[in-house]
């Protein structure tokens, strides 16, 4: 291909100058996927209990403003929600922050109380098994190395209900807490040790199940216009409105739309400058037949071939980000992640080079003889 011929002459004979700016968009590519794994990890540790659990409809207390923390249904809220059309099965899911003695120290952690069989139950089981019987969990994996590893008793304080992991999930932590998601009773058992005096348990949140063909965001409206008292969410609304995730989320869109701006400015001035230092060339290049489309695939091809570098630079260094990070906050390469966050930063880099373009369109071959030294 002529063109392609062309803008790899040209890269060659300024390889410090396309170097710089290769390695420039790769550091803006590397800021944009970091800041995107950053911002997936830290949601996945405020929201993932919830989101990886296997209740497609949850239902609040109205009066929560959709915190589960501050969620509390009553038994016959319970039963109500079952009676709604369009609703497969309805248990009570308990949710609640506890002092446990892990591995011979005292942390906190979110217990998640479902009913066996019923919706709640962890969705991303990657070792063990789930809960059998009462003073059985499964925690969160990240949490393996604090005491919440397989075979490890946990023990609820005060009270001393213990709970033995006896499986592990996945991105299942619960407030930048781990969390252990147990049969209901035992999280009765360790509501009740902890209060004693309390009259009952009340359940946090009803978990839902919807019926065959029955859209969750459909079931959900339907429960709360039909049960007094209660907000009935799909789960992804629910997650989405989980209290801390629309402002994280917010802060880091303002930080990621400047990068993506930037790597925008930094392509589209460069190939502008370089068109204009490089005018009396492009004009000989006419004055001797080339055509404008010709001059823009060259151009095109230089801006893609410095994109496809910039994007391979930065996925290396989230790479290498990745291989130093530990356990605790892990980072990890997303193929999908770099795949689109790739091609936003081509379309943008590619939406810049107009102006260079326009102005290649713009040379008049006629140029070449007006200007100094072309005689």
């Amino acid at each position: 291909m002529p063109a392609m011929r062309l803008a790899l002459r040209e890269i060659r004979r300024a390889k410090l100058r396309f170097g710089l700016l290769t390695g420039a968009v790769g550091l803006l590519v590397f800021l944009i996927l970091f800041q995107q794994t950053l911002l997936s990890t830290l949601l996945g540790f405020f929201t993932g209990a919830l989101e990886h659990q296997s209740a497609e409809v949850v239902v609040y207390n109205d009066e929560a403003r959709r915190n589960v923390e501050g969620s509390v249904v009553t038994a016959d809220q319970v039963d109500a929600v079952a009676a709604v059309e369009g609703v497969a099965r309805a248990e009570p899911l308990g949710e609640g922050t506890f002092t446990v003695e892990a591995d011979g120290e005292l942390t906190d952690a979110v217990l998640f109380g479902y009913v066996l069989g019923g919706p709640g139950a962890p969705t991303r089981l990657s070792d063990g098994r789930l809960p059998e019987r009462d003073g059985e969990g499964v925690a969160s994996s990240i949490d393996r190395d604090r005491g919440f590893d397989l075979g490890d008793e946990v023990v609820v304080q005060p009270g001393g209900v213990p709970i033995r992991i006896v499986g592990l999930a996945e991105e299942s932590r619960f407030s930048v807490l781990p969390a252990v998601f147990v049969t209901y009773a035992t999280f009765e058992e360790a509501k009740s040790a902890r209060n004693p005096d309390s009259a009952g348990v009340l359940p946090s949140l009803v978990a839902v199940q919807p019926a065959d063909g029955v859209e969750p965001e459909a079931l959900a409206a339907r429960i709360t216009a039909a049960v007094e008292g209660v907000e009935a969410l799909d789960r992804a609304t629910a997650v989405e409105e989980l209290p801390g995730v629309s402002s994280v989320s917010q802060s880091f869109s303002v930080i990621l739309a400047l990068a993506f701006v930037v790597v925008a400015l930094v392509t589209g001035i460069f190939f502008v400058i370089l068109t204009v230092q490089k005018a009396t060339s492009l004009a000989l290049l006419r004055a001797v037949g080339a055509g404008a489309g010709y001059l823009t695939a060259a151009l095109l091809v230089q801006v893609v071939l410095v994109v496809l570098g910039g994007i391979g630079v930065g996925t290396a260094l989230l790479g290498l980000a990745a291989a130093a990070s530990g356990a605790e906050f892990p980072i990890s390469v997303e193929p999908s992640v770099v795949a689109t966050r790739g091609a936003a930063v081509a379309a943008l880099a590619l939406l810049a080079s107009l102006a260079a373009i326009r102005r290649v369109l713009r040379i008049d071959p006629f140029e070449a003889t007006t200007r100094p030294g072309a005689t």
